[in-house]
């Protein structure tokens, strides 16, 4: 299934939906799918990737952090399916800091973020979790529930002068806002 899956690119429709809730997570279309986003993050140095990106219309996505050559400093953690998310509290402080899209390739942007959140999701083996996020794999966490909501991080950019070129975020001149992206 990983060889099917293409990254759907801005302009596509999908990526502007709400996506649909999942009913049972056991389906084996599902695990299929989480297996199959779970290797299509690592094969394209995301930390993270919502199943509307592959155009798949359900509230799942992955979070993957780990450091990779499009996020060298990304902390380490195992790869989470996250089912009907819901985020249910998160901090007051909000942080200012750089994202790419899968969707957006070739473009960075200064993305104002909650800097803690806490969430509910449904695991991969069918559990209800509450977990507390913060930092770089919150930020990841609420761009991914974003892509659920038929928002990009471009719609989140505070200003035009917060948009950078990858080239150039790579080559460091977007780290001076910035160590963490």
């Amino acid at each position: 299934m990983t060889q099917s899956l293409e990254i759907a690119q801005l302009g596509n429709p999908i990526l502007r939906q709400l996506a649909r809730p999942i009913d049972n997570v056991h389906e084996e279309h599902i695990q299929k799918l989480i297996e199959a986003l779970k290797a299509k993050a690592v094969a394209a140095n995301g930390v993270g990737i919502a199943a509307p990106q592959v155009s798949q219309s359900c509230r799942l996505f992955i979070v993957a952090s780990r450091p990779n050559p499009r996020y060298p400093n990304a902390p380490r953690m195992e790869p989470t399916a996250m089912i009907n998310p819901q985020l249910v509290a998160h901090s007051d402080e909000m942080v200012k800091d750089w994202e790419g899209c899968l969707s957006i390739p070739g473009i960075r942007g200064l993305v104002p973020r909650y800097q803690a959140i806490e969430v509910e999701y449904t695991n991969q083996q069918g559990k209800l979790q509450r977990q507390q996020f913060t930092d770089f794999v919150a930020r990841i966490v609420q761009h991914e529930y974003d892509h659920l909501n038929g928002i990009v991080f471009l719609d989140r950019v505070e200003s035009t002068q917060d948009l950078i070129k990858e080239d150039d975020y790579q080559q460091g001149i977007g780290n001076k806002h910035s160590s963490q992206g």
